[in-house]
């Protein structure tokens, strides 16, 4: 197979994330090319300072392609975005994509398409962030006309014998992910909202599709993909199990 003739996807991650890469190449498969680059590191900034330089320095990351012709590229950091609330993100990536000269979309904005292309008004979201960032998360949804009916905390435990809650959406278990969903006896239709790129949820959504038989199962990096796939034409033979769900899985918002 020539991969050289492959459409090219840019992909944003924030440096400590560990599964934004993986999850998204599994994803996509054979049919893309993904390129990455990271946000700088912040030493010394708390998480809300550091969601802050993300924007300001998101332009001068996207460059760090060069001459490169990427057919699109991904912002893989919903925090950052959520701070922009939905029309300034919207707006945002609509200003990169202009200077760049090919799409630029957070996954902020690919849930967002997703709920508009399947007619998803009303969530169960899944998080894995500390309160501020939690409630955060909720409004943005709701301000873009997305209503949250329950918010589900999927918190990181270093030792499952505690019982204090650590918060970090990077060391969050499939274990933690599948325990708090069937704690939360959840109905078997509408849709669940996975936040967070770097939250491992790949594994989980398989586990949880054989359960949920009904019911949407998103996450950001899923988005994404259905987003990026779309945007460059992909058309690929063998689509992942996981977006072949999301399309027929879920009903169509009539026309």
């Amino acid at each position: 197979m020539d991969i050289f003739p492959l459409p090219r996807l840019g992909l944003v991650v924030p440096p400590e994330n560990p599964l934004a890469e993986p999850e998204f190449n599994r994803l996509v498969g054979t049919e893309l090319n993904v390129y990455t680059a990271r946000f700088p590191l912040t030493p010394g900034m708390g998480v809300k300072e550091t969601m802050l330089r993300y924007n300001d320095v998101l332009a001068d990351t996207l460059a760090t392609f060069g001459r490169m012709r990427l057919d699109a590229a991904v912002v893989a950091c919903n925090a950052s975005h959520y701070l922009l609330g939905p029309d300034g993100d919207r707006a945002f990536v609509a200003e990169l994509s202009e200077a760049f000269g090919y799409p630029v979309q957070s996954t902020t904005q690919a849930i967002l398409a997703v709920c508009e292309e399947f007619g998803i008004s009303r969530l169960t979201l899944v998080s894995p962030y500390w309160d501020w960032l939690t409630e955060t998360s909720r409004s943005f949804w709701e301000q873009a006309g997305v209503a949250v009916d329950r918010v589900v905390l999927a918190p990181a435990v270093a030792d499952p014998k505690e019982q204090d809650h650590e918060f970090d959406p990077y060391r969050v278990t499939t274990r933690t992910l599948l325990g708090r969903i069937r704690e939360a006896g959840l109905p078997d239709e509408g849709a669940i909202l996975f936040t967070g790129t770097g939250m491992g949820t790949l594994a989980a959504l398989a586990e949880l599709d054989r359960e949920f038989g009904r019911t949407t199962l998103l996450t950001s990096n899923l988005a994404a993909a259905w987003w990026a796939r779309r945007t460059v034409g992909a058309a690929g033979a063998e689509v992942h199990p996981l977006l072949e769900r999301l399309e027929r899985g879920t009903p169509r918002r009539p026309r």
